[in-house]
C-alpha cells in the first residue's frame, strides 16, 4: 500500500498564502483516570520520519524516539492537559478543546492555521481546519499526537507510583477489566474521572 503524503494538506494551505502550520492532537478522551493531553507542533517544512502516522500505530519504543526527536527538532512545540475535575466539570469535548487551546497557546510560535485532528473544534480561537483521522494525514498532526501519547503515557506511570493499586501502569487510565477490578476493590482514587464512573 503506498505511504500517504503527510505533507499534502500543509503544502496545498502553504500555497493559498498561510505561513505557519501547527498540528494539534490529543490523548486520553476514553480513559477513567487522568488527564487528557494535547499536543501542539510546527514542523520545519517537510521534515518527516519513517515511523510518523497514526501514534497508535507506532510501538512503544519507537513513540519514545519520535517524542525526542521532534521536540528536539520541531519550529516550536507544546504540551499542555485538563485534568480529570475539569473534565467532570466541563464534559470530555469541552476538556478536550480546552487542552488544545492551551498547547496552541503554549507555543513559542504562533501560528496562522492550526489543523486539528478530528471533526470539532468548538471553542479552538485559533483559525483552524479539522482533519477527520489527521495523524495519517498530515506530519504536522501526526507529531502533535506522538508528543499528546507519550506525555500522557509518562504521567499516568508517576500516577501508577503514587496509586499502585490501580496498576495505571499497565492500562494507562483505560476501561480495561484489570482497571474495573481494581476500582471496584479499592474503590476510586483523586485522579478518577467521576463522570466516566458509572458502570460501578
Amino acid at each position: 500500500m503506498e505511504q500517504p503524503d503527510l505533507w499534502a494538506i500543509e503544502t496545498e494551505r502553504f500555497a493559498q498564502g498561510i505561513q505557519t502550520i501547527c498540528g494539534v492532537d490529543e490523548a486520553g478522551a476514553g480513559p477513567l483516570a487522568g488527564r487528557v493531553y494535547a499536543g501542539a507542533v510546527i514542523l520545519p517544512k517537510g521534515w518527516t520520519h519513517q515511523w510518523l502516522g497514526d501514534s497508535k500505530k507506532v510501538t512503544e519504543k519507537r513513540r519514545e524516539v519520535l517524542y525526542d526527536l521532534i521536540r528536539d527538532e520541531a519550529v516550536a512545540w507544546s504540551i499542555a492537559w485538563a485534568e480529570a475535575e475539569e473534565i467532570d466539570a466541563l464534559n470530555i469535548l469541552n476538556a478536550r478543546m480546552l487542552a488544545m487551546q492551551l498547547a496552541i497557546d503554549g507555543l513559542s510560535v504562533s501560528p496562522d492555521l492550526a489543523l486539528i485532528d478530528g471533526n470539532r473544534s468548538n471553542g479552538i480561537t485559533t483559525p483552524n481546519e479539522t482533519v477527520v483521522k489527521g495523524d495519517g494525514k498530515s506530519a504536522s498532526i501526526a507529531a502533535a499526537s506522538i508528543l499528546a501519547k507519550v506525555a500522557r503515557d509518562h504521567y499516568m506511570i508517576e500516577m501508577a507510583e503514587r496509586y499502585p493499586q490501580y496498576a495505571f501502569e499497565k492500562h494507562k487510565g483505560y476501561p480495561t477489566k484489570l482497571h474495573y477490578e481494581r476500582l471496584r476493590e479499592y474503590g476510586p482514587c483523586p485522579i478518577h474521572r467521576k463522570t466516566f464512573l458509572k458502570k460501578l
